[in-house]
């Protein structure tokens, strides 16, 4: 059976800068949101490519196509694309930061925990790693009468569309609730450099889950901002240019060296 077709605007964004990650270098990961893709943290990830620094952000499996694809995912698909990509960064010589949003900041979270040695620095935007909404309480009935629910995308109060699903299939939010389970046993394995960004309205995930993360972490470096003008989807909203900012500056701090300068 053919591989579903990846939509438009949702394919993974690749860069290499001269003398980067295949050479050693300073490389940045970034992960997606769940019934998201790469559409949502690209203008952050085009900034710093054009900053000088090597850019991955993998289309993270059942994403970018249909939310039918996404119903037969699991939170174990999404580590493991993660994991291969740091790998493969890691493997080059790269130092490597890696960032994400809402999911894509626990995938972060899940890799600086399993993977100490190989991830130099975070940058969380509105990480889920706790999700409180009472009607997640449901979802053992629902998913007996229901494959999927209305979708939770699009959550920008100006900017960019978000290119996001329309519907959330329930199978793999229960596995996503249970991957961020285990994640915060784990956080205290987190050691890494931490920069946290969370919006102040968020319709999506709440500021608990931040305060869950900070509370968490091993992070000594641990530094946050509150994001005033900007929805769940910062990395399309106003905040964007704070949130490159921010990714720039820990670069700077953790691999010593300046953006557009090659190792």
């Amino acid at each position: 059976m053919p591989a579903p077709s990846v939509l438009p605007g949702a394919e993974p964004f690749r860069h290499d800068a001269p003398g980067g990650a295949a050479g050693g270098g300073v490389a940045v990961l970034l992960c997606h949101g769940f019934t998201g893709s790469p559409q949502s943290v690209g203008p952050w990830a085009h900034d710093l490519a054009a900053a000088g620094l090597s850019v991955r952000v993998p289309l993270l499996p059942g994403h970018g196509t249909s939310w039918h694809d996404l119903a037969g995912r699991r939170w174990a698909d999404w580590v493991a694309a993660v994991e291969a990509e740091l790998a493969e960064l890691r493997a080059g010589g790269a130092t490597v930061v890696v960032g994400g949003l809402s999911m894509g900041g626990a995938l972060a979270l899940r890799l600086a925990a399993d993977h100490p040695g190989d991830v130099a620095g975070l940058v969380l935007v509105n990480p889920a790693v706790r999700l409180t909404d009472p009607r997640l309480r449901l979802l053992p009935l629902l998913r007996l009468v229901t494959a999927s629910v209305a979708g939770v995308g699009g959550d920008v109060r100006e900017g960019t569309p978000e290119l996001a699903y329309d519907r959330v299939p329930l199978t793999p939010l229960a596995s996503s609730l249970r991957g961020y389970r285990e994640l915060r046993r784990d956080l205290h394995r987190v050691s890494a450099p931490l920069v946290l960004l969370r919006s102040a309205v968020d319709h999506v995930v709440p500021a608990a889950s931040s305060a869950a993360v900070l509370a968490g972490v091993s992070s000594r470096d641990v530094r946050t901002r509150v994001l005033e003008d900007s929805w769940h989807v910062a990395t399309l909203d106003r905040d964007a240019p704070a949130i490159t900012a921010a990714t720039l500056d820990l670069v700077a701090r953790v691999a010593r060296v300046a953006p557009g300068v090659h190792r």
